[in-house]
């Protein structure tokens, strides 16, 4: 099992320096709009991705072409230096140790097409990683295979293209082990996603009083869909052992009961199988069940926080992190005990 084990990262976007070498099996990220959440997660998810894609089987492009291939279509760019703070003349620099394996790399605002300098210290890399945005995917799943296979245009970045082949593998003997997962996840949607390979078409099988229902997967909820992605990807044997699992803005779509529940089987991913899991988030709802789960597993759980003012760190074991998500659910409280009691 592969783990990320330290980030730093320097001028890459609107993004704060980072340097964080406490990462855990459960790794929460959180900060106000425009502070760079999602293009860390990106980041990560790009660089791992590209480990796990060098040298594999009859692919003989270097990593730099492949990070580099990688970094256009994630962050849809034309050229790479449009990822460097504008406000630094510094260039962005990005070091991540996964394992015993280094990726560096940096970008000046000169490059283009090229890397100022990297370093890649392993070879083969195992697993496949995955990344689940905030949207749902599964009833655009071909609009985004044509726009990409096809058309080669800007509009789904990578991470939404990676997910829709992923989603598309048939399930496998690698998928069993997570077979109770599965069931877990079929029990909080109320039934399961299912892909009908006569109508090319994904359907939503209901349970409860008419059991076995079938409604089109367009007509179902956003959160019932975002369920779906994790089972299938978990069902299909994508995900194994060597997988890293990144998902931004977990409670989206969600009932704050379905966050709970959900967060309780993230939990059991990391904690009980090994994998390990990077989470944005905006709810007060994920931030206090996640310092509920690090409580009762007695183990650090480390929250970066995001703010204009640069990057804090947390343990969640010890405690709530200090955020405006937090401080905004403080203050609508006050305000509320100052309009009923006058």
């Amino acid at each position: 099992m592969k783990q990320i084990k330290s980030l730093k990262l320097k001028n890459c976007g609107a993004v704060p320096p980072l340097d964080i070498s406490n990462m855990n099996n459960l790794n929460l990220i959180i900060g106000e709009n425009g502070t760079g959440k999602t293009f860390v997660l990106k980041a990560m998810y790009t660089a791992i991705r590209s480990a796990e894609n060098y040298k594999r089987g009859n692919d003989i492009r270097t990593f730099d072409d492949i990070l580099i291939d990688r970094l256009r279509w994630t962050y849809q760019v034309e050229k790479i230096n449009e990822i460097v703070n504008r406000n630094s003349e510094s260039p962005l620099e990005f070091d991540m140790l996964v394992d015993d394996k280094t990726i560096q790399f940096s970008v000046t605002k000169k490059t283009t097409v090229k890397f100022s300098s990297l370093k890649y210290t392993g070879d083969e890399c195992k697993g496949n990683s995955v990344f689940i945005p905030s949207k749902e995917i599964i009833s655009l799943i071909n609009v985004i295979l044509k726009s990409r296979d096809f058309d080669k245009s800007f509009g789904y970045d990578d991470t939404y293209y990676e997910l829709a082949k992923a989603l598309s593998i048939t399930s496998s003997d690698n998928g069993q082990k997570y077979k109770d997962v599965c069931a877990k996840i079929a029990k909080i949607m109320g039934g399961k996603v299912e892909f009908d390979s006569k109508t090319k078409s994904w359907l939503f099988i209901k349970n409860g009083k008419k059991k076995g229902t079938k409604l089109s997967i367009n007509i179902t909820s956003e959160g019932i869909k975002k369920l779906a992605i994790i089972s299938r990807l978990l069902e299909g044997g994508y995900i194994d052992e060597n997988s890293i699992i990144f998902i931004d803005e977990i409670e989206s779509s969600l009932h704050p009961k379905a966050i709970s529940d959900l967060l309780d089987i993230i939990e059991f991913l990391a904690y009980d199988l090994g994998l390990q899991v990077f989470i944005t988030s905006h709810s007060y709802f994920v931030i206090k069940k996640l310092h509920l789960i690090a409580l009762k597993r007695k183990l650090p759980l480390p929250c970066i926080s995001l703010t204009s003012d640069g990057a804090k760190y947390y343990d969640m074991s010890n405690g709530m992190p200090d955020n405006s998500i937090i401080d905004e659910s403080i203050r609508l409280y006050e305000e509320e005990v100052s309009e009923v009691l006058g």
